[in-house]
């Protein structure tokens, strides 16, 4: 079929007027003039429209665009998840009351290879006010695709397909009326599901007989009544007052003939100085520190956080590098969750101060001493930045539930998690809990705790009834690599895929159709079905066995990391043994923020670790072995030598101290997984459809090669004594 205005032979022209089609598509259902294959100049104006049938019956109204910046910023963009066909894809829909049915955008469904079906009968679309708009027709939809909201919430959804570029998706008011959601206005957000959902697209995994409990309930502001007997144990008070020695106290021993170093005092601007005398007045008064004539002196400095708010920190770098580690063994995860089987309820503890409830070991507090302006200071608890306090607070929680460990309670650091096969046991298993620690002097934050829920995100993964899954947000580097624009884009993601074939059954089969488009001579070859199937098969296949495994903490770990000018990316893998393949344990990717964007290159390599780590912190944190960690960068090894830091140095090497590591280099052309991990987020101006030569085939006659006569070369060699080039 002949589609366009100009190319239609006289007979077609003919044929067409005669049987009253469109001159542009040949449809039988409309003129030229309002043909919805036609492109359009233009966009449409801000304005709110209906849809017809007919000429009368107005069947919804959508908000098509928007022109004005601040009426951007009002949307409620919902983060989704679309399947179709085995392709995922990840982006945002409007939440529009006003509009009376699903919308996806023409160009965006084209863009994403889509599959769309058409209308049985096509609906008019216009203004509310009457007026045409450039695309007056809705005459397709989609084919059902499977949209995931959020963790658990899923379903089956056909979105009709109209012009709307500034609203790609759009979820209108029969959508909002089905599943009633709770907006938060201020934070944008959907903070629970209507009742219709919790046996629909929440599943059974949401729904506990006939039990009462909230799928996601908000963190808690007040102690649940069921506990009110045991509210000091939520005592914001408690934590400030200086806890009594324990067996556990933080001994800090150092490897022998060594001294901890003597730091200089960092120099603070007025609002800092002012800040770090109330910082020392308080502390004083609270008993955490005292007056020091050590040897030893750390610096003293400041941090900011995100709230724009200051925390003090000390550099204890030379300590650490000196003190001996404290390989506290850590339980492997998977025998951790072996235990939840039966488990249908849960509640989530999380502690208060936890460094701060632990002493210092007598005799050690001279070891943490540091310089100020106004005088030399040592810790009597444990302070944030000893490369021992994780383990040593491990220790301490342990021993502290270790008679329910085996029974009702995983902990990790300080985060609890207490499970039960019913709410009236559980009730009882928290009290438990909450009395050995009420008992142990350790106490909860309050605003950081999730009582009697059915789903729960720990250590990674997804809880529930049905068992526990890796967390989608811990898959997302894989899962939502954008389709490749581009020859190297394509070639990026080849790269990266090859490192783990081994792992991948028929391998070269399925990655066939991306690597034929690699090959010479295919330069204006168009991206293909076949190609996308490859693509996200070989996507799936990174998530699942044998591929992606569980991490081992009994095993050594090893991260690769790399920065681009826009993203991050990073491969945390294992070895189960010397002649074993690396396995990928998890994969890490993010785009860089418009101020990280400004980062030098040595600043932004460094903020890949801080990333990777921060990812895997859970894992990472406590390591018996050093992790190894591979860049691409020589001189990242500054961080632990430098004399000056500013801010955000300052709170990297914070960080970076909780962690028993080594940084390794490899030069950028070994480092395929984790650059093109980085890359993913890259955009190439000329992708496959619009490659071209830069000469065009007409002008090029023959390849032509230029050579220096024989007598000319002679010449030379008696005037240089030595053929051009030579030394």
């Amino acid at each position: 079929m002949q589609i366009g205005k100009t190319g239609i032979s006289e007979a077609e022209r003919a044929h067409r007027r005669e049987k009253g089609l469109c001159f542009y598509c040949a449809g039988a259902d409309h003129f030229r003039l309002r043909c919805p294959q036609r492109p359009r100049v233009g966009r449409v104006e801000h304005s709110r429209v209906g849809f017809r049938t007919g000429d009368t019956q107005v069947v919804g109204s959508l908000c098509a665009s928007f022109v004005d910046n601040e009426k951007k910023k009002s949307r409620i963009l919902l983060p989704i998840s679309l399947t179709w066909e085995g392709v995922h894809l990840k982006t945002e829909a409007f939440l529009d009351s006003g509009a009376s049915g699903n919308f996806m955008d023409k160009n965006f469904a084209a863009k994403n290879l889509i599959p769309l079906v058409l209308k049985e009968r096509p609906l008019m679309v216009e203004a509310i006010d009457g007026k045409p708009l450039s695309c007056p027709h809705i005459t397709h939809d989609t084919v059902d695709v499977c949209m995931k909201t959020g963790v658990l919430h899923q379903e089956t959804i056909r979105f009709q397909i109209i012009e709307s570029p500034s609203c790609p998706v759009v979820l209108g008011f029969p959508w909002l009326t089905e599943h009633n959601p709770v907006v938060d206005w201020v934070q944008r957000d959907i903070k629970c599901w209507g009742q219709s959902c919790q046996s629909k697209c929440l599943g059974t995994v949401n729904v506990i007989g006939s039990l009462n409990i909230a799928t996601a309930p908000p963190l808690s502001t007040e102690v649940p009544e069921c506990y009110l007997a045991l509210k000091e144990v939520f005592s914001k008070a408690r934590t400030e007052v200086l806890p009594p020695h324990r067996p556990y106290d933080c001994a800090i021993d150092l490897l022998p003939g060594t001294m901890p170093p003597r730091g200089h005092v960092y120099p603070l601007s007025q609002r800092e100085n002012d800040i770090m005398e109330e910082y020392i007045r308080e502390n004083l008064e609270r008993g955490f520190i005292r007056r020091s004539s050590s040897p030893a002196g750390a610096g003293f400095f400041f941090v900011s956080k995100k709230e724009g708010d200051l925390r003090p920190c000390i550099d204890y770098r030379g300590l650490n590098r000196i003190t001996i580690r404290n390989a506290y063994p850590i339980p492997l995860i998977t025998e951790l969750f072996d235990r939840l089987k039966g488990a249908r309820v849960y509640t989530k503890l999380d502690l208060r101060g936890a460094y701060n409830l632990v002493r210092v070991k007598k005799g050690d507090e001279w070891k943490t001493a540091f310089n100020t302006r106004s005088g030399h200071y040592e810790y009597l608890v444990m302070p944030f930045g000893l490369c021992n306090a994780p383990a040593v607070f491990q220790d301490l929680i342990n021993d502290t539930l270790r008679e329910f460990l085996q029974e009702f309670v995983i902990v990790y650091l300080d985060d609890i998690l207490i499970y039960s096969p019913d709410v009236d046991t559980h009730h009882v298993h928290v009290k438990q809990v909450l009395k050995k620690l009420l008992k142990a002097g350790l106490y909860c934050k309050l605003e950081k705790c999730l009582f009697d829920i059915v789903t729960v995100q720990f250590l990674g993964y997804i809880i529930t009834p049905g068992g526990f899954q890796m967390d989608p947000k811990k898959l997302s580097a894989i899962l939502d690599w954008p389709l490749p624009q581009g020859l190297k884009a394509i070639q990026r993601f080849l790269g990266f895929t090859n490192y783990y074939r081994r792992f991948i059954k028929d391998f070269s089969a399925l990655v066939a159709p991306l690597t034929a488009m690699t090959k010479k001579g295919v330069g204006n070859q168009k991206w293909t079905p076949q190609a996308t199937q490859a693509f996200e098969a070989l996507k799936q296949a990174f998530t699942t066995a044998p591929v992606l495994r569980h991490p081992d903490p009994a095993l050594p770990f090893q991260v690769e990391v790399d920065a681009s000018e826009l993203g991050l990316g990073a491969v945390l893998s294992q070895r189960e043994a010397p002649d074993k393949p690396l396995h990928p344990c998890g994969f890490y990717s993010r785009k860089l923020s418009p101020a990280e964007k400004n980062y030098d290159i040595g600043n932004r390599e460094l903020l890949a670790v801080i990333a990777a780590l921060a990812e895997w912190r859970y894992l990472l944190e406590g390591s018996k072995d050093p992790i190894v960690i591979i860049t691409d960068h020589k001189n990242l090894t500054y961080i632990g030598d430098a004399k000056r830091l500013n801010s955000r140095q300052a709170r990297w090497s914070l960080f970076l101290s909780s962690f028993n590591f080594v940084l390794t280099y490899r030069p950028g052309s070994r480092n395929i997984k984790a650059d093109a991990l980085s890359r993913q987020y890259e955009s190439y101006e000329h992708n496959i459809q619009d490659q071209h030569p830069i000469v065009p085939q007409e002008r090029i006659i023959a390849a032509t090669t230029i050579s220096v006569s024989s007598p000319l070369m002679k010449r030379l060699q008696t005037v240089q004594g030595a053929a051009p080039g030579g030394k």
